[in-house]
């Protein structure tokens, strides 16, 4: 059970990675106007799990043994590997505010694995919560949807929400192991992957030359992907994978804003009705305080 001290510290990471994250798929975006996507999603991760080596050492963080190495070097794959392999083609022709919708999917995914590898039970609460937030999501996507977007780009990003999902199942088996050591083997595995997928793909290996790329993969290296996964793990010490996951259907509309403002992305009315709805969703799927019963209380009495 979280006590009121780790909950407010859960929160406030919950919050402040979600904003943060809202500007992860408008720099994604950036990036894939000059790097191939597979290769800058390497680019980005190799550079992030260099700085996370470097706060390891400086720290004297061992690195994890057997299982708990096994643990990270997964997560990894799933969570930087395949999400953002797939994440970053899809962007290529997926707008910022779009994807980030679809990802909304996640909290969804997510509660279906943890009750399929019997980390959690089915909810009422999480069920109810997780249809009203799609419904808002579906509210929100209806008019972008309307766009000529390539079905495969789609699939693409519905597959990198299900790589998400299974990332975040996954980490909750080890609890031991430090966020930073975590996302620091996690990152080095991922990159591996992605710029093996690159090789194999036959894709350019450039740096970039425009100031704005730059700028974007700064963003993306030090806030969206050391910052906002640190914070993310922290959120997974204290929460259930499900509910953590419901950052995902906050960050769509940071990202909208971001997109309508950067990258102009139309932002239409559905926005502000599908954003109730989602909201509505996430505070009876994941914030809402659970209800103590009487007979719940006299049971702690009595064993108290």
């Amino acid at each position: 059970m979280t006590t009121p001290g780790g909950e407010r510290v859960a929160l406030t990471a919950f919050v402040t990675y979600a904003v943060l994250a809202g500007g992860n798929a408008v720099g994604i975006r950036f990036s894939n106007r000059e790097l191939a996507p597979l290769w800058g999603a390497g680019l980005r991760f190799a550079l992030a799990a260099a700085l996370l080596l470097a706060v390891m050492a400086v720290l004297r963080l061992a690195l994890p043994r057997r299982r708990d190495l096994v643990g990270s070097l997964l997560y990894g794959l799933f969570n930087f590997g395949g999400s953002f392999g797939l994440g970053y083609y899809a962007l290529v022709q997926v707008h910022a505010g779009l994807g980030q919708i679809l990802l909304a999917l996640v909290p969804l995914l997510t509660l279906l694995l943890a009750v399929l590898w019997r980390q959690e039970r089915l909810s009422a609460a999480a069920v109810i919560g997780s249809l009203l937030a799609l419904m808002g999501v579906a509210v929100t996507s209806y008019s972008p949807l309307q766009n000529d977007v390539p079905l495969l780009s789609v699939l693409a990003v519905i597959g990198s929400a299900i790589c998400f999902a299974q990332a975040l199942v996954l980490v909750r088996r080890f609890p031991g192991v430090h966020p930073v050591t975590m996302n620091a083997i996690g990152m080095t595995a991922g990159a591996a992957l992605l710029l093996a997928a690159a090789l194999f793909a036959n894709e350019p290996l450039e740096l970039p030359d425009r100031l704005e790329t730059w700028a974007a993969i700064a963003y993306l290296v030090v806030i969206g992907s050391v910052v906002v996964f640190l914070l993310y793990l922290v959120v997974l010490r204290y929460w259930a994978a499900s509910r953590a996951s419901y950052g995902f259907v906050i960050i769509p509309f940071v990202t909208l804003a971001l997109s309508g403002w950067l990258d102009n992305e139309p932002v239409g009315v559905g926005l502000v009705v599908g954003g109730f709805m989602v909201m509505a969703g996430v505070y009876v799927g994941a914030l809402r305080p659970a209800r103590v019963t009487p007979a719940a209380v006299n049971a702690k009495t009595d064993m108290g």
